[in-house]
């Protein structure tokens, strides 16, 4: 009755997003019409520096480009479906999801904006007398449901023995964290940056994004496109790939930049930000079309077996319906023109 009543919710905000202004459900797919609509998360990544710098508007003077910000990757999720978005920043979990039943999202992902490694992390309050995952057992635990965080936290839970039912997890978005944890309303928060290194301040690490991955539960923030948008305006989106790949260059070559780029997105100094991009981890534009990440033409990439890995376990866990194939994932990677378009 849950799994029902959720998918009656999803769809009904699904149609409220639709009815909105901000772009009918077709408006991706009209190759005439030469607008994107991008949404984009407050977290440090290349992404800010392409909104920033305005990358995106240069390459493409003859679009018009909105950005919008969201929370999580399951609001995310929720305005593809409505048909309001043509581009995002969503976490591998929400896309594991999204390419899942009931959901089954018609987008492909087509870019690797990170590799999660400190930068998300469980951290427990210093008031909590927690010491480490296991003894979470009877805690409050608050993270962004459907989130890689969310996803990270599950495989933290299991690999520690513990199952959901033995703790109370909480649905908060990452600002509302703090606030809750300020207020001693809950033990432990599985979160990310820019609001984990508040966290950390009264609270100690029990175990981080890249230690997960490590164990054999990677996640990643991707960019990912609709189908719809991908046909229509193949070459825009080549464009959004080539300043994507740029911004990536910056942050491995000029830090400072990076820094006081992304700064200014966060409200952070340059320095603070410079100091969160270090915790993540970022590919060179090359690699992404190798065997590890997208793959090429006739070759997809092992991107494609991570995300059905995070399928399995999400269905183990019993937050999707089915697990899709690795064929249909494979198909859901987008990697026409490469590695070409990203040098």
């Amino acid at each position: 009755m849950k799994k029902f009543l959720a998918v009656v919710v999803s769809v009904a905000l699904a149609g409220a997003l639709a009815a909105c202004g901000n772009g009918a459900a077709s408006g991706g797919a009209d190759p005439a019409e030469k607008s994107i609509r991008i949404a984009y998360q407050a977290f440090p990544s290349g992404d800010l520096i392409v909104k920033n710098q305005g990358l995106l508007e240069k390459a493409l003077p003859d679009y018009k480009i909105t950005w919008t910000k969201f929370d999580s990757g399951a609001s995310i999720n929720t305005a593809f479906v409505a048909g309001s978005l043509d581009i995002a920043a969503i976490g591998s979990s929400p896309v594991a999801r999204g390419l899942s039943a009931p959901l089954n999202i018609p987008y492909q992902v087509a870019f690797v904006l990170d590799v999660a490694g400190d930068n998300e992390a469980l951290v427990a309050r210093n008031a909590s007398g927690v010491a480490d995952v296991a003894s979470l057992r009877g805690k409050k635990v608050a993270t962004p449901f459907a989130s890689t965080a969310h996803y990270s936290l599950l495989a933290a839970l299991d690999k520690a023995g513990l199952k959901e039912s033995d703790l109370t997890i909480v649905d908060l978005e990452p600002q509302d964290i703090l606030a809750a944890w300020t207020r001693g309303d809950i033990d432990a928060a599985y979160s990310w940056l820019p609001s984990l290194d508040e966290l950390k301040k009264t609270g100690k690490v029990l175990v981080t994004s890249r230690e997960l991955a490590a164990g054999g539960k990677p996640t990643l923030d991707l960019g990912v496109v609709s189908t719809a948008f991908a046909t229509a305006h193949p070459e825009a989106v080549d464009a959004w790939r080539k300043v994507e790949a740029q911004a990536l260059t910056v942050i491995a070559t000029d830090p400072d930049a990076a820094g006081k780029a992304v700064g200014a997105e966060l409200n952070l100094s340059a320095d603070e930000a410079k100091a969160q991009l270090s915790q993540g981890v970022f590919l060179k534009p090359a690699d992404l079309s190798s065997p590890e990440w997208l793959g090429t033409d006739g070759a997809p990439g092992k991107l494609a077996d991570n995300l059905v890995s995070a399928a399995e376990f999400l269905k183990s866990q019993q937050k999707i319906d089915a697990v899709p194939a690795l064929a249909d994932v494979q198909k859901a990677i987008y990697v026409k023109g490469l590695p070409g378009v990203l040098g």
